[in-house]
């Protein structure tokens, strides 16, 4: 499974990327389905994750990583930002040993693997907020759909407390996995 989290973190990264590459120069302000966040907003909120993901996988905690993350960190070229941000990333997560490590969050010590899994499932979502904010293809890889609705699925109703997604949505018995996924993650494939 390890291996299996390490690949599927690098595919997520490369699904949101194929998103960031697709945004028009008109677009960054455009909304997202988060309802907060323009699409410049939403690529600051994977860059800032994507910058926090090396200092906490290499043990420190969020006090020592303090504000330095804090802001706009696109500033006058987002691409650049992202593929640094993306660079960086997935250098700290494909890195031997990587996922044998503890991880300080805001509220505790958690395994690598459960901080990655968590990294990866917001590439994932967000891949489809980013792709719903500039009009381009929402489809994601289905692969990543099923491993992704395989750990959200038992576990939904902890996902609906954390707060950080919307609420969930009611989708009919026939809807694809997709749908259900993001459904449980309070967001409607339609409209």
């Amino acid at each position: 499974m390890k291996g299996d989290l390490q690949q599927l973190h690098q595919r997520s990264l490369e699904e949101f990327d194929r998103r960031v590459k697709a945004i028009g120069p008109d677009q960054w302000g455009n909304a997202t389905p988060c309802s907060e966040w323009s699409v410049r907003d939403l690529v600051n909120h994977i860059v800032n994750e994507d910058r926090w993901t090396v200092p906490l996988m290499q043990g420190a905690t969020i006090e020592e990583v303090g504000t330095r993350f804090d802001g706009d960190l696109l500033g006058d070229d987002p691409q650049g930002a992202w593929e640094l941000a993306k660079k960086e990333a997935s250098n700290a997560v494909q890195s031997e040993g990587a996922l044998e490590r503890t991880v300080n969050v805001s509220w505790g010590q958690i395994p690598a693997t459960e901080y990655v899994f968590q990294l990866f499932t917001d590439h994932v979502i967000h891949a489809w907020d980013l792709a719903r904010g500039i009009g381009a293809d929402d489809t994601l890889d289905t692969e990543l759909v099923e491993a992704c609705y395989a750990q959200i699925k038992p576990r939904e109703k902890e996902f609906a407390g954390y707060g950080v997604y919307g609420t969930p949505v009611e989708v009919g018995e026939d809807a694809d996995k997709q749908t259900e996924l993001l459904a449980i993650l309070g967001r409607e494939r339609s409209g």
